[in-house]
């Protein structure tokens, strides 16, 4: 069965984390992937503490670095060694997608601007990432996801409670985000490369996709010029769309944004309190007395378990969801009959589980392919397959250029 990007060659110059992320999801599609790395030590993020998200406990491998790169392929050149940059420049002139992170700075510095790629390989895509982008007073500003995605974009200022210090976002949250953006931006290009015979440029930024994932808010703010408010679970605008703490201290989220006319009756019935389906019957009324109601409605959850919840939200035929811990999501029949989860096998550190491709396609081959490769482990193939000989090869390692 063909996968659809099934003859397509990728040039990853990049670290940590969204542009790894999006290559890896290339792979799954078919794609073959170079990910070029500096010697000896590679991506950074290999070495990246899973401690440092809150584990308490020692890991065989990186599973994190496993998953966002896994199916590619490694070349370990340094662009800091003379002759560093124009090797990359060779490989990048028998790809079609040419996709980096680098500081603008480091793209002019080693000639790998989109006007350089596009010299050596004029019908390429070329992708060019960073955390607010290429023009602009923070063009040269750094930022992690927490930092351009989380913070910067107004995400982290309208969570938590309205008297609570904002939150963090998870490791990666924003990374991961981005990465579909990358890839789904990317295969626009592709596609119009190929009707164009031309080639393409794309920019993406932590920042643009964290205020994508807001919109809405956004949109709002936009036409009314104000600030979107922060809510509180104490007095919410629906109390059917809030969550409550169960008899067992787990919670469950009801998400009835629109109450009226079927949720509301229905959740008065489940909950034995007829009178309130009486007492509000438009959601002015409610909102007239969301904090009473909330509190009421607290008092009520928290006389059962979540699962005794569960099951009378599913018989009344309300909408809700658990709030769910990682442990109880990668066991749930749902994921596992969906294939959210599959397994890799490791030459050293044998078979285990990740998450595969967040999208199914049906009638070809897309998935996880394999494990995140070592560095440099295809240095010497990839460049054989260019036609460089032994003598060069032998030179190249000599100098630093190759590991």
């Amino acid at each position: 069965m063909a996968a659809p990007l099934d003859g397509i060659r990728v040039l990853e110059v990049a670290n940590w984390l969204a542009v790894p992320a999006a290559t890896a999801l290339m792979a799954d599609l078919g794609a073959e992937v170079i990910k070029v790395e500096p010697p000896g030590t590679g991506d950074v993020y290999r070495y990246f503490a899973l401690k440092s998200m809150g584990y308490d406990f020692e890991f065989p491998t990186n599973y994190a670095f496993q998953l966002d790169n896994r199916g590619k392929q490694s070349i370990a050149v340094g662009l800091d060694r003379p002759g560093g940059p124009e090797l990359v420049r060779e490989i990048a002139a028998t790809c079609d997608i040419f996709v980096t992170n680098l500081v603008q700075e480091r793209r002019v510095k080693y000639g790998l601007t989109a006007e350089e790629i596009r010299r050596v390989a004029p019908k390429s895509v070329y992708v060019s990432f960073s955390g607010y982008g290429t023009r602009g007073p923070d063009a040269g500003r750094s930022g992690f996801d927490f930092a351009a995605f989380w913070a910067a974009s107004g995400i982290m200022g309208l969570l938590a409670e309205p008297d609570a210090p904002p939150p963090l976002c998870r490791g990666g949250q924003g990374d991961h985000s981005t990465s579909l953006n990358i890839l789904a931006a990317t295969l626009a290009a592709l596609r119009m490369r190929d009707l164009t015979g031309e080639g393409q440029h794309v920019e993406t930024t932590l920042q643009a996709s964290g205020m994508w994932t807001i919109a809405g808010d956004y949109a709002a703010a936009l036409a009314s010029r104000k600030d979107a408010p922060r809510t509180s679970r104490h007095s919410p605008t629906n109390p059917i769309w809030n969550s409550y703490l169960c008899a067992d201290g787990q919670w469950i989220l009801l998400v009835m944004p629109v109450p009226f006319p079927l949720y509301w009756g229905r959740f008065c019935d489940m909950v034995g309190r007829a009178d309130w389906a009486e007492q509000y019957t438009d959601l002015a009324a409610l909102r007239a007395d969301t904090a009473p109601l909330a509190a009421a409605i607290d008092e009520i959850i928290i006389t059962h378990e979540r699962p005794y919840w569960m099951a009378k939200m599913d018989e009344f035929g309300l909408i809700w969801a658990p709030v769910a811990r990682i442990s109880e999501v990668v066991n749930s029949a749902q994921v596992r009959e969906m294939g959210w989860i599959t397994s890799l096998e490791h030459p050293e550190f044998g078979e285990f589980e990740t998450l595969d491709t967040p999208f199914k396609l049906y009638g070809s081959d897309a998935g996880a392919r394999g494990h995140a490769p070592d560095v440099g482990e295809h240095t010497f193939e990839i460049l054989a397959k260019l036609g460089i000989g032994e003598e060069r090869l032998g030179e190249l390692a000599a100098n630093g250029v190759i590991g």
